[in-house]
């Protein structure tokens, strides 16, 4: 504002004149709204004709909430906020504004509810910028091949199932299988990649999460790890745009050129989140009293996972979706959404779980569509036809049961599905490096493992890894470089490998 210099009072009238024409003065409408019924955290409002699909509301105490529904005559509005102190008769605003996150470094370490709100005890987010929760997927045109591999360290996996950067791939299994255990060791692997982690947590219990932060720290890299949080205490508003706000956090880094993979803990909970909102607001009920836009819900979330073209950055956005079984009925509902929306599933069967077998992943059901054009050359040279032999073995092991004598052919492929049945099972948080997984897989293939018991293939396992450190230090860099080695290589692999399990003390089972 200029400030009015002394003079003669028609100059100082002159002046003043002049800043009243200049200012907009003229009526100005609000429009305000009323609460008009409120429950479990839904609010149904009236008086607010103009507010628009998913636009953020303000209530007279400070609460917030989106538009979920819009009716002839009012709103569904879930609210964000502890809904105790919003009551009927209270006014409410809108905002012009849909619900948006922080973006950009500051989140990388921290563990936060989906508005970006710390929960760890650390200071306020300085975000890079505020990002919509609800953006479009990546067009056609603006998308790239996948055929870059997400290591995870899981020899199953990526010896079997091998998932890309930019891939959408569902782990699925009953309540306490190792769903998220598998997820959080594909996270602990990228501590020696250039891929940013973001997991969200959604109506998961907090002694849970906390074991996934606790891990992740301990074992991982949790300074390029993101923990977004959504308890079963938080409103549902909360938890419904949990998964959301976990893209939009991940999207800054893809769409910097980076590289980013999200899991959503669990989308089970996330749909039956849905289904009370969709209820409380008056939609129709369908199958399972799910609403009918629920496979459009996840869709449009998972469709936003992709590789980027080079024109765009050539980032990527991968999604380990997980989702939870009742009784091993992968034909339900949500489940087969899900499947019929991801790139593959990884299965996971409560027998094998119940029998040690950790990870229990069920080869026989488990896909990736994505698979052996992400896979790196060596590894996939070197697992060749092991999913079948594997698959093989269990029918051989399963007709063996009656009694029969095998034929000694058939008996050395069942001792030798034995022991690939033992590599396949792994510690928690212990993932494997690309150069460990080909030595294993490759001294399997070749008969090196043989002559050892089956029990002594986990501390084989456990030894190999300081073996090939210390033997052959420049192949491990070399594989992960080039993801191919050439005959003189692999042979001093095998040698190294050979050396060890001649080290091997009998009887040295862990």
């Amino acid at each position: 504002m200029k400030t009015i210099m002394p003079g003669s009072p028609e100059d100082w009238l002159t002046q003043a004149q002049s800043c009243i024409t200049r200012a907009n003065l003229g009526p100005r409408v609000d429009a305000i709204g009323r609460v008009e019924s409120i429950g479990d955290g839904v609010a149904m409002v009236s008086g607010l004709p103009d507010a628009r699909l998913d636009e953020l509301l303000y209530f007279a105490r400070g609460q917030t909430g989106f538009v979920h529904t819009l009716d002839r005559d009012r709103i569904g509005c879930v609210l964000l906020d502890d809904a105790a102190q919003v009551e009927a008769g209270d006014t409410v605003t809108g905002s012009g504004e849909v619900v948006r996150v922080p973006v950009g470094e500051a989140l990388l370490g921290r563990v936060v509810d989906p508005l970006g709100r710390p929960l760890d005890g650390g200071a306020p987010i300085r975000a890079r910028r505020f990002d919509p929760v609800e953006r479009p997927a990546p067009a056609i045109i603006e998308r790239d091949l996948v055929v870059q591999p997400v290591q995870t360290g899981t020899l199953a996996i990526d010896a079997m199932f091998a998932i890309g950067r930019g891939q959408r791939e569902l782990i699925l299994g009953d309540r306490a299988t190792g769903k998220t255990a598998l997820a959080v060791d594909t996270i602990i692997n990228q501590r020696t990649s250039d891929m940013i982690c973001v997991y969200v947590a959604i109506g998961q219990k907090s002694s849970a999460v906390a074991r996934v932060v606790d891990q992740v720290r301990r074992h991982g890299a949790p300074d390029r790890t993101i923990f977004v949080v959504a308890s079963p205490a938080a409103a549902p508003g909360l938890q419904w745009i949990a998964p959301f706000a976990g893209f939009t956090m991940a999207e800054y880094f893809r769409d910097g050129g980076g590289h980013a993979v999200v899991v959503l803990d669990d989308l089970t909970k996330h749909a039956a989140t849905h289904r009370e909102i969709a209820l409380l607001t008056g939609q129709p009920p369908g199958r399972e009293a799910y609403p009918g836009d629920v496979f459009f819900l996840h869709s449009r979330l998972l469709e936003r996972a992709a590789r980027l073209s080079t024109e765009k950055g050539g980032g990527s956005l991968t999604a380990l979706p997980i989702a939870e079984t009742d009784a091993g009925n992968v034909s339900a509902y949500i489940p087969t959404n899900l499947i019929s929306i991801t790139d593959g599933q990884i299965i996971l069967d409560a027998k094998l779980f119940a029998q040690g077998h950790k990870p229990a992943i069920d080869v026989g059901t488990s896909v990736s569509r994505v698979g052996g054009k992400t896979q790196l050359r060596v590894l996939r040279d070197a697992s060749g036809t092991m999913r079948l032999d594997y698959a093989q073995f269990l029918e051989l092991e399963m007709f063996t049961r009656f009694g029969e004598q095998p034929e000694p052919r058939v008996r050395a492929q069942i001792e030798r599905g034995k022991r690939l049945r033992a590599l396949l099972v792994q510690p928690l948080s212990s993932p494997l490096r690309v150069v460990d997984q080909v030595a294993l897989v490759v001294a399997l293939g070749e008969g090196l493992l043989d002559g050892m018991a089956v029990s002594e293939i986990s501390s084989l396992r456990t030894r190999l890894p300081a073996w090939i450190d210390d033997h052959v230090p420049d192949l491990c860099a070399q594989i992960e470089r080039t993801g191919q080695i050439d005959t003189a290589q692999r042979s001093a692999l095998m040698t190294t490998v050979k050396a060890l399990i001649e080290s091997q003390p009998a009887g040295s089972a862990s």
